[in-house]
């Protein structure tokens, strides 16, 4: 039998031959097509093998070899080997040659990421059996990290947590209105019947009221139609302010001529205004030596209204008018020593005062009485104000509808409420008092039982905003 030289080793790109060579052998490769020669050739090759095998010639178009015998043939269509042509048949007697060894071929390109599979043994063994199957490797989730949550450090209760917590943990007091009151009085004590809804609603617009600000604050009633019913509601919100929270409320009119606040505030001693406070400004400039009692020279005191009225210029002869600068000079005089600031505004929403008041306010509040002319005028207001670009107008506005006399069109009150509704955040109905018919000082303490707690409804409602 022929023996197979080894195979020679696969030849680079660099020197992959382009002829064939002068045995007649072709060289396969899987990177090119082959020349003409090179088939020419390999017929011939076929031609040789032919009848050293008995005669019969291999077609290579028809006759489906395994790939190993077409590497063997040197088949150019098969796997890329190295070919050469085969050596005649061996007898069936002679007993197989040892097959030599084959020289490692050299590896072309990078070496591969895993090693190549071993090759299955030729036959197992009787007694073999197949290894247990592995279970599936479940590759590990991925780990996501946990935020850890911040708590914050124990901390123990200070004499001020303590105070506190006791505050609002204190209940109502026992009922001292209705025959609640009654009864708690009639039985000495004995029984304390607690307080009903509308004693509750009343403690707790006492407390609304009693609020600590975190700085002064600026409350301006506005209507460009007279008797709109702003000074006496300026003069009813400084008496509620003032008896509530004890003080620390002034109430100023800041109409750009002449005005009535002091007129229906309680007289003083002095006459002086708006007008002697700005010429005699200069005396309070230095913040360490001005005192509060040095106002007392400008402001009324309302007595038991715990409030005080600084009022317009009263006086015939003087033709000037209140200005923006004149406004802020004295606003910012005020806001040093009180901390609620009532301003009762003129009528003329192009006066340059009345502006400076609308963009200096904290809360303003819309009066009118229950009238129609009145009602259109404050709406007409607000649609002045809105055009003008003044932001956030329905949750900086209130609304004080007063009934002019003891009975009103019960229609245009709703339709006034209603639309008021929409464009304040809140409305406020108060009820007719005849004490305030006659344009005179407003007496306080005649105020009757029913206009005390609307006012105090509505002043609850603007400390709630502020």
């Amino acid at each position: 039998m022929t023996q197979h030289p080894p195979y020679p080793p696969a030849p680079t790109p660099d020197e992959t031959p382009d002829e064939t060579p002068d045995d007649g052998l072709v060289t396969a490769t899987s990177d090119r097509l082959y020349t003409p020669a090179e088939l020419e050739a390999y017929a011939r090759a076929q031609a040789v093998v032919a009848p050293e095998s008995g005669g019969h010639r291999a077609d290579v178009a028809t006759d489906h070899r395994s790939d190993a015998v077409a590497r063997e043939l040197g088949d150019p269509l098969g796997d890329p080997w190295p070919t050469q042509a085969l050596a005649p048949a061996p007898a069936a007697a002679a007993p197989p040659a040892a097959t030599p060894p084959v020289a490692p071929v050299a590896p072309v390109g990078p070496p591969p990421s895993a090693p190549p599979p071993s090759a299955p043994p030729s036959a197992p063994p009787s007694s073999w059996s197949p290894p247990p199957a592995a279970p599936p490797v479940v590759p590990p989730a991925p780990e996501v990290p946990t935020e850890v949550p911040v708590t914050e450090p124990r901390r123990f209760m200070t004499a001020a947590d303590f105070l506190d917590r006791r505050d609002s943990d204190q209940q109502l007091g026992p009922a001292t209105w209705g025959w609640r009151g009654r009864v708690r009085r009639w039985s000495g004590g004995v029984i304390r019947p607690a307080m009903g809804a509308k004693e509750e609603a009343y403690e707790r617009d006492r407390s609304t009221i009693q609020r600590d600000f975190d700085g002064p604050r600026t409350i301006a009633f506005i209507n460009p139609k007279g008797g709109a019913a702003k000074t006496t509601g300026v003069l009813a919100a400084g008496y509620t302010f003032g008896t509530v929270r004890g003080g620390g409320v002034v109430a100023w009119d800041n109409n750009e001529t002449r005005g009535t606040l002091g007129i229906r505030g309680t007289r003083s001693s002095h006459r002086n205004t708006t007008r002697e406070l700005l010429e005699d400004l200069g005396r309070f400039k230095d913040v360490y030596q001005s005192r509060i009692g040095d106002l007392g020279a400008f402001v009324r005191s309302q007595g038991d209204a715990h409030f005080d009225v600084l009022a317009s210029d009263e006086r015939p002869d003087v033709t000037g008018t209140i200005r923006a600068e004149d406004f802020r000079e004295v606003h910012a005089l005020l806001e040093r020593f009180y901390r609620v600031l009532l301003i009762d505004s003129g009528n003329n929403m192009r006066a340059e005062n009345w502006l400076a008041a609308v963009e200096s306010a904290d809360l303003l509040v819309v009066t009118s009485t229950v009238r129609e002319d009145t009602g259109y005028s404050g709406l007409w207001m607000l649609d002045a104000l809105q055009d003008a670009g003044l932001t956030d107008l329905k949750h900086k506005c209130l609304t004080v509808l007063s009934d002019p006399s003891p009975s009103v069109d019960a229609k245009l009150a709703a339709d006034l409420v209603q639309v008021y509704e929409q464009r304040t955040r809140a409305v406020y109905r108060v009820p007719y008092d005849p004490v305030l018919v006659a344009g005179g000082v407003v007496p306080y303490a005649r105020l009757s039982e029913a206009t005390r707690m609307s006012w105090l409804r509505a002043c609850a409602g603007m400390a709630d905003a502020l």
